[in-house]
C-alpha cells in the first residue's frame, strides 16, 4: 500500500483544503505543548533528565485528534551561531532529514505532496515518505509536515501519520479524525553582533579580532505516545528514552552545522 500512496500526485481542492486544515491543527497542538498552555493539563517530571530539557507528561482520552493514552513532551533551547535562514531551511530540507531524524531510516525522504502558503517558499505544507533502507523494508508511516516562516522567526513542525488517513484527508475528508502528535522547531533570531563566530574566515578557531555576528535561538520539542492506556504507569525507561533522542537530536544538528562546540 505504500508503494500505491506513490501515484497520489496533487491533492484535490477539497483535498487541499483539507491538509491545510489539518496542518494548522498540527502547528497549533505543537505550540500548545512546547508552552505547556491550558489546553491540556501537564505534569512536570524530575529525575535522570539533562538540566536544560524539560519533560513533561499528560494524558490523553476521548480526543480523535490525538491517539489515547500516555504522551511525554520534552523540549529543550539551545543557542547555535547560524543564521536562522541557514538553520530553517536545513531543517525544513526533506533531502537532509537523515542527518537528524531517526524516522527517516538512514536515507532522504521523497516529497509526496507540496502546498505553498504564499509567495516565501518556505512557507508550506508537504507531505514526506520515509525511503526504505532496502528492498525488503517498506514503510506505512507518512510525515506531514508545515513550514512557516517571516522577519520574526520560524517553526518547522511535523507528525507521522497513516497512509489510510491521509488518503482520506487528501480526497477531502474530514482531517478531524486523523490521530497525530506533532514535534518539531522553533527558531528565533538572536540579534545581529552579539556573539562570535564558532569559525573565522580562515577556518580556525575564534580569535580576539574575530568577527561578531547573530545566531539562532532554536527549541527542539517532540511529543511521543509512549503507552497506549490513558491509566498506565509512567516508566523511567520512558522517560531517559525520551530525554535521549532530544539530546541526540541536538548533538545531530549541531554536528550537521559544524558547531558542536555552541
Amino acid at each position: 500500500m505504500g508503494n500505491a500512496f506513490i501515484c497520489i500526485a496533487i491533492p484535490t481542492p477539497n483535498g487541499r483544503r483539507s491538509m491545510l486544515r489539518l496542518a494548522q491543527r498540527m502547528t497549533d497542538n505543537f505550540c500548545a505543548g512546547v508552552s505547556a498552555s491550558t489546553v491540556h493539563t501537564w505534569n512536570k517530571l524530575s529525575g535522570n533528565i539533562d538540566d536544560d530539557v524539560r519533560v513533561m507528561t499528560r494524558k490523553s482520552v476521548d480526543d480523535p485528534g490525538e491517539p489515547p493514552g500516555v504522551v511525554l513532551s520534552a523540549a529543550t533551547s539551545v543557542w547555535l551561531p547560524v543564521s536562522p535562514q541557514r538553520l530553517f531551511d536545513f531543517l525544513r530540507d526533506e533531502r537532509l532529514r537523515s542527518e537528524w531524524d531517526i524516522l527517516s531510516n538512514g536515507g532522504p525522504m521523497q516529497e509526496m505532496a507540496h502546498i505553498p502558503k504564499g509567495q516565501d517558499p518556505g512557507n508550506c505544507v508537504s507531505l514526506l515518505r520515509a525511503s526504505a533502507m532496502n528492498s525488503n523494508q517498506s514503510s506505512s508511516m507518512l510525515i506531514l509536515q508545515e513550514t512557516c516562516t517571516d522577519a520574526s522567526g520560524s517553526l518547522v513542525v511535523y507528525a507521522p501519520v497513516d497512509i489510510p488517513a491521509m488518503h482520506v484527508v487528501m480526497s477531502g475528508g474530514d482531517p478531524a479524525y486523523v490521530a497525530l502528535l506533532p514535534s518539531g522547531f522553533a527558531i528565533l533570531p538572536d540579534g545581529p553582533e552579539c556573539r562570535p563566530l564558532a569559525l573565522n574566515p580562515t577556518g580556525n578557531g575564534v580569535g580576539v579580532n574575530s568577527p561578531r555576528v547573530g545566531g539562532s535561538l532554536l527549541t527542539v520539542a517532540f511529543q511521543i505516545l509512549v503507552n497506549s492506556l490513558p491509566t498506565a504507569k509512567l516508566t523511567v525507561e520512558s522517560v531517559e528514552t525520551v530525554n535521549n533522542l532530544i539530546s541526540c537530536t541536538v548533538q545531530k544538528i549541531k554536528a550537521a552545522l559544524h558547531c558542536e562546540d555552541a
